[in-house]
């Protein structure tokens, strides 16, 4: 038996009963069923491209949050809704790997806190990914800059590198940034 939420909440679908993936029923294996708990579930719409996305509370960051474990034990918290549907799914991920959305795009998506592909929830659009594969495959709007907040341009003469190899300064802005902190100094 499948779970599904359309407007109205969950609903049970009979096994014989026609599944219609447009109107949002759960185009997923029924071994995916019995694995998480209906609580887990009444928390997911399914979108047309094949995204589970949730519906419950989000941590500030976009991603959906899931309340596990109990209270009598001391063991209740917090898990990323993502990361808990693809370890009970499909298994653990390795504890140097980030769970990448691999559902993400940058046709459709202006990156940052409001990514709609945060939500997604379908272990199936996961996969575990180091820290730099997961930054680059994502949307980083400071990659795609190419001047400067003063407009100078993000070119080999003028851009500097930190030794990290993540991030960049303006070599123009912090020269001039430079030259007024002396020249306040001077003044002293």
């Amino acid at each position: 038996m499948v779970v599904s939420t359309i407007d109205s909440g969950p609903r049970r679908i009979a096994p014989s009963e026609p599944r219609d993936t447009r109107k949002g029923d759960f185009p997923m294996l029924s071994q995916f069923t019995t694995k998480l708990p209906l609580r887990f579930w009444s928390k997911i719409r399914v979108l047309e491209n094949g995204c589970w996305e949730w519906t419950g509370t989000r941590f500030p960051g976009g991603y959906g949050n899931f309340r596990t474990g109990s209270l009598r034990d001391k063991t209740r918290r917090k898990v990323l809704a993502h990361r808990w549907a693809y370890e009970h799914l499909i298994g653990p991920i390795p504890v140097a790997l980030q769970a990448d959305h691999r559902c993400h795009n940058n046709s459709d998506c202006s990156g940052g806190l409001s990514c709609p592909h945060r939500r997604c929830v379908n272990p199936a659009h996961i996969e575990p990914a180091t820290g730099s594969q997961n930054t680059s495959r994502g949307c980083n709007r400071q990659r795609q800059k190419t001047h400067c907040p003063q407009g100078h341009p993000y070119d080999e003469s003028n851009t500097y590198l930190y030794h990290d190899g993540r991030h960049r300064r303006c070599r123009t802005c912090v020269s001039e940034l430079n030259r007024r902190y002396y020249a306040r100094l001077r003044e002293k």
